[in-house]
């Protein structure tokens, strides 16, 4: 009896660090987002003299630096652990966040934006780092699903959130609270997440990993690059309702600013908990003799799809029925979350790999990010309606249903090319 207390003990303190990466990951995604609810206020559009082409390059500079810097956040994660990165980087994004509210210019917004680009790119990465070297593969699917979760909730939580400290207070306080709220999260992080900064026989163990393991050899693997296809595919849909959604339901359905953060919480929401029944679903089928790849596939395959409903809500007649299919379509695409991540960045990616190939279709997911805000505000300028852009993200979901059929095969798996067995507790 008294040998299984350590082994209770260590999965307890294992969900926690999870709960504490999911909440992370959500306040993250309050903290990029929160600017799409000003981007819907008319006093900050007026304040800044914003055109919709300005406005689509204001949420897209989050984006370029969480890209250009998702490959070295990648490298920090593998060579120096996820605790004090982590923690070092949310420190300076939240402080970014907070000080958005002291800016009087438009380049000065900018400016911050791309910092806080630069210091969230080590979310991802290390998440996923953590979860591959500490849960195993019919554990995954949920693992991924709660840490997605955060992704999901933050956007839902920060739409209404944001809208409702603008509609009582000011967008500057709204910058300020939000970014200082979220310091809290640092203390119990501190506490408790087991140091993991390595030693330097393990930093020597991590160079012999970079020989094993060269971005060359990533590069040239087909499930590398399907993965970051179905991670465009994906992020393109989830990153256009972060950053359009909510003046789209003001603009085009007549919402206020305060419904149409109460209406971008229902997508959210139901993404993510799609999300993670989805990833718990995949998972007891596989354990009970399933094929991982063929059920993985099999989910994303059909989020993809489902997700492509949201063009219905683009010509629907009636507000209700447009609000109806938005809802459904991005909860829909939860099949996908979870079940493509776990496959393109755990199943398929040797162990030692994960930090740098994470890095690597991170760039992807930002990419998107940057393309669905940048173009959609272009696309917005030249059609004067929100059916053109919506349009546009069918297309890349059946882009991703056709990619993850094709190039998700175990023998294009990126190759490691020596062994070594120290890797294994690295």
């Amino acid at each position: 009896m008294e040998t299984d207390i350590p082994a209770r003990s260590g999965s307890l303190s294992r969900w926690s660090v999870l709960a504490l990466l999911a909440i992370g990951v959500l306040i993250s995604f309050v903290d990029r987002t929160s600017i799409s609810s000003t981007l819907a206020d008319a006093g900050f559009v007026h304040h800044f003299a914003l055109t919709n082409i300005d406005r689509g390059w204001i949420n897209a500079a989050f984006f370029w630096s969480y890209g250009v810097f998702q490959v070295p956040m990648g490298w920090v994660a593998d060579r120096y652990g996820v605790k004090w990165p982590y923690a070092i980087s949310f420190a300076l994004w939240c402080a970014a966040t907070a000080l958005m509210g002291a800016v009087t210019a438009l380049e000065s917004l900018v400016l911050l934006r791309l910092v806080i680009g630069m210091a969230e790119a080590i979310v991802i990465p290390a998440s996923y780092r953590w979860i591959r070297n500490n849960f195993d593969e019919s554990q995954n699917g949920l693992a991924v699903g709660i840490l997605a979760m955060g992704n999901k909730f933050g956007p839902a939580f920060g739409a209404p959130v944001a809208a409702w400290f603008i509609v009582n207070y000011s967008w500057q306080f709204m910058f300020v609270a939000t970014g200082l709220v979220g310091l809290i999260w640092l203390a119990p992080w501190l506490l408790l997440v087991r140091n993991d900064l390595p030693s330097k026989a393990q930093l020597r163990v991590a160079n012999r990993t970079a020989r094993s393991v060269t971005l060359a050899s990533i590069l040239s693997s087909p499930v590398v690059w399907g993965g970051m296809i179905t991670n465009f595919c994906y992020g393109y849909f989830t990153f256009y309702c972060m950053t359009w959604m909510p003046a789209y339901l003001v603009e085009q359905r007549n919402l206020s600013l305060s419904r149409s953060g109460l209406f971008t919480f229902f997508s959210f929401a139901g993404i993510a908990i799609v999300a993670a029944l989805a990833g718990w679903a995949a998972d007891r089928i596989i354990a009970r003799g399933g094929n991982p790849i063929f059920v993985r596939k099999a989910f994303t395959i059909a989020g993809f799809i489902g997700g492509c409903t949201v063009v219905l809500g683009a010509y629907a007649p009636s507000l209700e029925m447009a609000l109806f299919w938005n809802v459904l379509s991005l909860s829909l695409l939860g099949l996908v979350t979870a079940n493509n991540l776990v496959l393109s960045r755990l199943t398929l990616v040797p162990k030692q790999a994960i930090g740098l190939v994470t890095g690597v279709q991170q760039v992807a997911t930002s990419l998107a990010g940057g393309v669905a805000a940048s173009l959609s505000g272009w696309l917005l300028h030249v059609s004067h309606s929100y059916a053109v852009p919506m349009f546009v993200i069918l297309i890349f979901l059946l882009i991703g249903a056709v990619t993850t059929a094709v190039m998700f095969r175990p023998e294009w798996s990126p190759k490691v090319t020596e062994s070594n067995e120290g890797l294994k507790h690295a």
